[in-house]
């Protein structure tokens, strides 16, 4: 069973007197496990795609399946509970809680999700030396690094365990040592058993997933997998 299955997708928005449609006849079929990067031209629907995988918008048509469920027709509540249990999020701006610590931050999923404090500390625990924060776990953001930053956004989303990862330009704020960092702890993520799927306008950060899928105005144009040539 496919990990996602989209089968036409659409996604219109309304500016003003016009219609813009941001995603046209989408269909996508990901296993568990793979590693995608989505690629594109500014506009060409990638941040769409990534914001409807991830439960934080609507298609106007079409089916998302999710682990063979059918998350199109699940309400607010029970799309919320799934994205919290299921998917993580790492955005380019990090998107960390500025008042909290580092630990507090990567935390902050299991808190909402309502698992004990033991447990929490537990993992929170787990997770800091796992990504190498085991020294800054009292840190608020704006006293980490652009690379300690991103490593507690990662930490945040991986900490529910969850089977699907997101990644809007991860590395677009950070310098390329920094970048190449965060790159090989997603990707370790992935060989652990994560679906990685990544949006980015680096060529470099493109070529490395294992299947890239390129999209032009709202449509997807081209799917090719590593080592295997194009069809035709």
């Amino acid at each position: 069973m496919a990990l996602i299955e989209l089968d036409g997708i659409e996604r219109i928005f309304t500016l003003g007197d016009s219609q813009v449609h941001a995603l046209q006849s989408v269909s996508l079929r990901i296993e568990a496990g793979e590693y995608l990067s989505v690629m594109g031209p500014s506009g060409s629907g990638k941040s769409t795609l990534l914001n409807l995988l991830g439960l934080l918008d609507r298609p106007n048509a079409g089916h998302y399946r999710l682990e063979g469920r059918d998350v199109t027709t699940l309400d607010a509540n029970e799309q919320a509970a799934l994205r919290r249990e299921r998917i993580g999020f790492v955005f380019q701006s990090f998107h960390l809680v500025p008042r909290l610590s580092a630990a507090e931050n990567i935390a902050l999923p299991l808190m909402l999700a309502g698992l004990p404090v033991a447990e929490r500390h537990t993992r929170v625990a787990a997770a800091l030396h796992d990504f190498g924060l085991e020294g800054r776990a009292g840190h608020r953001p704006d006293q980490l690094s652009g690379g300690q930053r991103q490593r507690v956004a990662i930490a945040r989303a991986t900490i529910m365990r969850p089977a699907l990862l997101l990644a809007d330009e991860p590395t677009g704020n950070l310098d390329r040592a920094t970048g190449q960092e965060v790159t090989r702890l997603l990707e370790e993520l992935n060989a652990g058993g994560v679906t990685l799927i990544v949006v980015t306008h680096d060529p470099a950060m493109g070529e490395r997933a294992h299947r890239r899928i390129r999209m032009e105005d709202g449509r997807i144009v081209g799917d090719l997998r590593r080592g295997v040539p194009p069809a035709g």
